[in-house]
């Protein structure tokens, strides 16, 4: 699947969770058309829903059951109003009158939303049967697949989630042929990965999209540091972003834009400040995802966290200021590594654990601020390898199947990995290293492949069994 493009992998949407969020909302909206082309003006007297699998399992907790809703309610994810998601839904739940295939039907959530807990489908870990029943009595039914990070596939499009789409000019199916292409032309990542866009996006289109990427991504850190409360759930999780941010930036009046990208540069600053600081950017935004934020998808929204940290890092502290030319570089050789793991492993948390998601977010950061450090081919890649090497095999594991603990935590975690992975490849000779970025990709999807599924989204295992928080309901 050399066809992925980066704008595959960072969608504009609404938390907690691509997989089981921004997924099942595409979902529905897919079945909507379908129903439309297979019964054209025929009216629809019930739509119903069975989440199967991991869906099922964590799907009250990833808010699956509210994704269904909004798209059933005519929202798009990426400009429902989030302030007003929860009155939405109320209202929903009282009248009980949604929009489908262009015409009003009645919906009771409740009763047309099934989780099937005890079901998985052998085709995927995340899957919705979706069933109308029109006015003439036909029943129409199709089953599709939430495959992580957003993509959606029915049953004969597993294998290519992307569809058709022109080969581009430099097609990159490997690590191994991103290097080729890099040295056989002498550029950098950023502009093999460039110029395979413009196969599929004007330049206009390119630049206007990662800039687009950037304003959402330092807009979710602002709203993170200055919303303060507590995390809906039943966890009882405290934001801590706004305190955090207010003791090490006191004089910043709880915000967390361009402004305090000022304030920080210039500053000598202690390490452990530095790491706060970094950490604190992650927080916020994985606060707000818990929260049914606007987020992200990078390349998921429960790993959404990392790659903002990372860039807000990089602007406000490095030797000079983060242009809108290292925004695009940074989206491209992160995007590009994104597409790797997605085209070769996998970067749904429910087919292959927490490694799938942190990891491949704390892999695409390390790469892409390696470029813009004047860092080599080999070396961006060689900082992805060592930002996944130490993933291999971190489970996923929410507790009461929230997008909470302790995945907000791990996201600060995976953007600090980063950038010590991005350090270490700047000071290393990629020559010698013995693990190559191909290896590592092999080593995740070995890994996920052999993992037990209680370690896989599910809510079954790890430390969503072995802390005292038994209230909650996935």
């Amino acid at each position: 699947m050399p066809t992925v493009s980066v704008y595959d992998m960072f969608k504009i949407g609404v938390g907690p969770s691509s997989s089981h969020t921004l997924g099942p909302w595409r979902i529905v909206q897919r079945f909507d058309g379908r129903v439309q082309n297979e019964a054209p003006g025929v009216a629809v007297a019930r739509v119903r829903f069975e989440l199967l699998g991991s869906l099922a399992l964590t799907g009250v907790g990833h808010a699956t059951d509210k994704a269904v809703c909004l798209a059933m309610l005519g929202e798009q994810p990426e400009t429902v109003p989030v302030d007003e998601i929860e009155s939405k839904l109320a209202k929903l739940a009282s009248d009980n009158e949604a929009t489908f295939a262009g015409q009003a039907v009645h919906f009771e959530p409740e009763r047309d939303i099934a989780f099937l807990k005890n079901e998985r489908h052998p085709g995927h870990a995340n899957a919705i049967r979706c069933f109308a029943l029109l006015a003439d009595g036909r029943e129409l039914t199709r089953t599709y697949f939430s495959v992580g990070g957003g993509f959606v596939a029915s049953p004969d499009e597993l294998d290519d989630t992307i569809g058709d789409r022109a080969m581009p000019s430099r097609p990159v199916r490997f690590g191994k042929d991103l290097l080729k292409h890099c040295r056989e032309s002498g550029l950098p990542i950023s502009r093999v990965v460039y110029e395979n866009e413009l196969s599929w996006w004007t330049a206009d289109e390119i630049e206007s999209q990662a800039l687009a990427i950037w304003t959402t991504m330092r807009q979710c850190i602002r709203r993170g540091c200055r919303t303060r409360g507590t995390l809906p759930g039943g966890l009882d999780v405290q934001r801590r972003a706004p305190d955090l941010i207010h003791e090490l930036v006191p004089e910043y009046p709880q915000e967390c834009d361009e402004s305090l990208v000022k304030t920080l540069r210039g500053r000598a600053l202690p390490f452990e400040t530095m790491l706060r600081l970094v950490s604190c950017f992650a927080l916020a935004v994985n606060e707000e995802n818990a929260a049914l934020g606007r987020v992200v998808t990078a390349p998921t929204n429960g790993a959404a966290g990392v790659i903002p940290a990372v860039m807000m890092y990089r602007a406000s502290f490095g030797e000079q200021p983060m242009s809108d030319d290292d925004v695009l570089r940074f989206i491209l050789v992160s995007g590009q590594i994104g597409a790797l793991f997605k085209q070769n492993a996998t970067i749904s948390a429910a087919m292959g654990g927490c490694q799938a998601e942190i990891g491949v977010s704390s892999a695409m950061a390390a790469g892409g601020l390696t470029e813009i450090m004047g860092g080599s081919p080999d070396q961006a890649l060689m900082a992805a390898e060592i930002a996944m090497e130490h993933h291999l095999g971190m489970t996923c594991d929410p507790v009461g199947g929230l997008v909470q603990v302790p995945c907000i935590e791990r996201n600060a975690m995976g953007a600090l990995k980063a950038i010590s992975a991005a350090v270490l490849a700047m000071n290393s000779d990629p020559a010698h290293a013995r693990i190559s970025f191909d290896d590592v990709v092999a080593t995740m999807w070995e890994t996920a492949q052999q993992m037990n599924e209680n370690y896989k989204e599910t809510s079954l295992g790890g430390l969503a069994v072995n802390i005292s928080v038994r209230t909650v309901e996935c």
